[in-house]
């Protein structure tokens, strides 16, 4: 408690008790009692309150979050020309008032919520976009009063300066910026440079009016009812249309899978040919070369054939039955007598 409402407190208590003596005297009076002692009583507690009452109404505290303006008979345009600062601060007893201003940080939260906001009920933003989608923009704006400023705002807003100023003027800004954007784009790529230019035009506006903008935070945006079922359709369909399309891609990989399969296996079939091919091609080489050196060997020794037949004959014939109209094979040898 400063010492300025300490002063009224003790000032309020002093009336009280000229009060409550007066009503004493007079009982007492009226009972023919004494009450000589009790007047002087009361004229010294009546010129105490006086005193007390002058000196309170002239004690003025203000806070460190605060600014007081001064509303005097005695000056020209009816005010002081600079706020009180903070501490303790002496004005001319019942010839000037103070009034008191914040200085500090207000929040001013317009919300589709009834329980949010500073007005009761649905007080959101409805705003339109450059394609004709109406929105519901919930939003809320933190400023403080200029320190610099506050006989400005007192002389221009008053009081009013929460709902006459911060809330017009952000009404207004929003619906002009949400107004430059699809609705698309006002829920993804531009909704930062959106927010961005509802900041910078409220803080000129606030500024111009002697209001500071700490910041300005875009809560949430409501789509109508119609919108927001065509947005969820759309999804769904964007859903289908991707599942489909990993179907396809699935097929795809597939048909691809098989596809090298069968190649591989056709270059398997080529390669195992090819393989085959080479070794007939060796193994009749080979055995051209192999007939070839017989040829060679049987011009040289004629009679080789002949041994080779002899030496291939079963150890156990002793006759052999030939055609008599065909002519031997080989040569028989002549026998020795």
């Amino acid at each position: 408690m400063n010492i300025a409402n300490l002063m009224r407190i003790i000032s309020s208590v002093s009336w009280l008790a000229a009060l409550s003596l007066v009503v004493l005297v007079v009982t007492r009076a009226a009972r023919q009692r004494p009450v000589k002692g009790l007047i002087s009583a009361i004229l010294g507690i009546l010129i105490l309150a006086i005193i007390l009452s002058t000196v309170s109404a002239g004690l003025v505290f203000i806070q460190p979050q605060e600014r007081g303006i001064v509303i005097s008979a005695f000056a020209e345009k009816g005010y002081r020309e600079l706020a009180l600062q903070p501490g303790l601060r002496w004005v001319i007893p019942f010839a000037e008032n103070v009034k008191i201003y914040p200085i500090s940080k207000q929040t001013y939260t317009m919300s589709i919520s009834s329980s949010e906001g500073k007005i009761a009920g649905d007080d959101s933003v409805a705003a339109r976009t450059a394609d004709g989608q109406e929105i519901y923009v919930d939003a809320s704006v933190i400023f403080t009063v200029d320190p610099n400023k506050i006989i400005y705002v007192h002389i221009n807003w008053q009081d009013r300066y929460e709902n006459d100023l911060v809330r017009a003027q952000s009404r207004g800004i929003i619906r002009d910026s949400v107004s430059q954007y699809r609705v698309d784009q006002v829920v993804s790529t531009e909704r930062a440079n959106m927010v961005a230019n509802i900041r910078t035009t409220l803080e000129k506006k606030l500024s111009e009016n002697g209001l500071i903008l700490v910041d300005f935070v875009l809560r949430n945006i409501t789509f109508s009812a119609e919108y927001a079922n065509s947005v969820e359709q759309k999804q769904i369909a964007e859903q289908q249309a991707l599942q489909a399309k990993f179907v396809v891609e699935s097929k795809k990989q597939e048909a691809e899978q098989a596809r090298q399969v069968a190649q591989g296996q056709a270059d398997a079939a080529v390669i195992a040919a090819q393989g085959d091919a080479q070794a007939r091609l060796i193994q009749a080489e080979a055995e051209a070369k192999a007939l070839q050196l017989i040829a060679n060997v049987l011009k040289t020794n004629p009679d080789l054939l002949t041994y080779e037949y002899i030496q291939n004959l079963a150890s156990n014939i002793d006759v052999m039955l030939v055609p008599n109209d065909n002519p031997f094979l080989l040569p028989l040898p002549t026998p020795t007598p």
